[in-house]
C-alpha cells in the first residue's frame, strides 16, 4: 500500500539529511542553502518490527518481508508559499498528495548553518508552515464555493452537507486553527476528506538536535512538546548528524555506537514508527517456509479487506480467515502447536483484524 508521509520543513533545518539517512542513500541533495531540494525525493523505508524476525524464526522462513512505507522529502518552504513565494506552489501540490506531514524543526544551535530568519525558534518555523498551509486551505475552500452554488439551487444534499462543512472549516482557519480541528460527524468524514485540506492531514513534529541533547532533547524541545499536545500532534527527537552517522554502519556497529551515546534505538526507527501510527496503520503476518511477510492496513480492516492487500482475488473469493494472534503464535512455537493448543480460530467476513494477527486465507478463485 502506498502510504506516503510528506517531511516538510524551512530551509536548512536538517529535512534533507534526514530524509538520506532514512533511506541510507544520498538521494536528497544536503547543502547549506535554500531550496537545495527542488523536485520532491521519495524514499521507501521498512517499518521495524522485532516481531516479524521472531516468527520467521519460528516458520524457519527463507525471506524476511518487512512492511514499507514512503517518506516524501518536499523543497523547503518560506513565508508566503500560499501566494506562491519560494517554491510554494510546488511545494503546496507536492504536500496536497502525501497522507500525513512531519515538520522538521530545528532545535540547536549552530553559527555556521544559516536560518532563513535568522533567529532559531522552532515553535515560530512550525507556526510558519501551519500559517501557510492554512492560507493556502482558505484559498482551496473559496474556489470550491463557486462550484456548489448551481447544485444547491437544484435541493443537492451533498452539495448542502459540502458547503456547511466549508463554512465551518473556514472559520475554523480564520481562527488560526488547522482544518483538523473541525469536528464533524462520522457521514460526514468522506466530503471532507474529498475537500483535500493540507492542514486535516495528521502531524508529527520532528525534533532535530545537536549530539547532546539526542537523548533527553532541550528546552526547545520541551516547548515543542507543549506546542504538539496544544495541537492534537505528536512528536520526536533526533539528531539528523548521528542519524546519517549510524546510516553508514552496519547493525553490529549501529548497537556499539547508540550505546556510547546513551540511546536505546535510533531515532529514524521511532520516526517510521510514530510515521506509521500517525496514519492509522497497522500489521498482520503471513508465515511460511518460503517468506514470513508483513503487511500493512488501516485500523479496523476486516478479514476481506486484509486479504485484498495481497490480491484482489484472496478478497473478491474470500471464504474464511485462519488467524493466530501473535502471542500465542509465539508461545505454542508456530502454526502447528497454536492448533494443538486449539489457538488457531477460522474468522469470518466480519472479523476486525488485530495488530500482529499471524492470518491465512481460503478463499474460491
Amino acid at each position: 500500500m502506498g502510504f506516503k508521509c510528506a517531511i516538510v520543513g524551512l530551509p536548512n533545518v536538517g529535512k534533507s539529511t534526514l530524509f538520506n539517512a532514512l533511506t541510507r542513500t544520498a538521494a536528497a541533495q544536503a547543502a547549506n542553502f535554500p531550496f537545495c531540494t527542488i523536485e520532491p525525493n521519495i524514499g521507501e523505508v521498512s517499518v521495524p518490527d522485532e516481531r516479524l524476525e521472531i516468527i520467521a524464526k519460528i516458520a524457519q522462513s527463507k525471506e524476511v518481508l518487512p512492511a514499507r512505507l514512503n517518506f516524501v522529502d518536499i523543497a523547503g518552504l518560506v513565508k508566503g508559499a500560499s501566494k506562491g513565494e519560494g517554491l510554494g506552489n510546488q511545494f503546496l501540490a507536492n504536500i496536497r498528495e502525501t497522507d500525513a506531514i512531519a515538520y522538521v524543526l530545528r532545535c540547536f544551535e549552530n553559527p555556521d548553518i544559516i536560518h532563513v530568519n535568522a533567529k532559531i525558534d522552532p515553535v515560530a518555523d512550525a507556526e510558519t508552515v501551519e500559517t501557510e498551509l492554512m492560507l493556502a486551505d482558505l484559498e482551496s475552500l473559496e474556489k470550491r464555493v463557486g462550484g456548489l452554488e448551481k447544485k444547491l439551487r437544484g435541493g443537492d444534499k451533498e452539495a448542502k452537507m459540502t458547503m456547511d462543512l466549508i463554512e465551518r472549516t473556514t472559520k475554523v482557519l480564520e481562527q488560526g486553527l488547522p482544518a483538523r480541528k473541525v469536528e464533524r460527524t462520522d457521514d460526514e468524514e468522506k466530503p471532507f476528506k474529498e475537500l483535500q485540506l493540507l492542514t486535516s492531514k495528521p502531524v508529527l513534529y520532528v525534533c532535530n538536535v545537536d549530539e547532546g541533547s539526542a537523548a533527553s532533547g532541550n528546552e526547545m524541545t520541551k516547548r515543542i512538546a507543549k506546542y504538539a499536545a496544544d495541537n492534537e500532534a505528536v512528536m520526536v527527537i533526533i539528531c539528523a548528524e548521528i542519524e546519517a552517522e549510524l546510516a553508514q554502519l552496519d547493525d553490529e556497529e549501529q548497537t556499539e555506537y547508540l550505546q556510547t551515546l546513551g540511546l536505546e534505538t535510533a531515532g529514524l526507527n521511532k520516526l517510521i514508527q510514530q510515521g506509521y501510527e500517525l496514519l492509522g496503520l497497522q500489521t498482520y503476518f503471513t508465515a511460511g517456509p518460503k517468506e514470513t511477510r508483513a503487511w500493512t492496513i488501516n485500523k479496523g480492516t476486516k478479514a476481506p479487506g486484509a486479504a485484498g492487500v495481497i490480491h484482489t482475488d484472496f478478497q473478491r473469493g474470500f471464504i474464511r480467515a485462519q488467524t493466530i494472534a501473535y502471542d500465542d503464535y509465539v508461545a505454542f512455537n508456530g502454526e502447528i502447536g497454536a492448533k494443538e493448543a486449539g489457538k488457531a480460530r477460522d474468522e469470518g467476513k466480519e472479523y476486525v483484524v488485530v495488530d500482529g494477527d499471524v492470518m491465512l486465507f481460503k478463499f474460491n478463485t
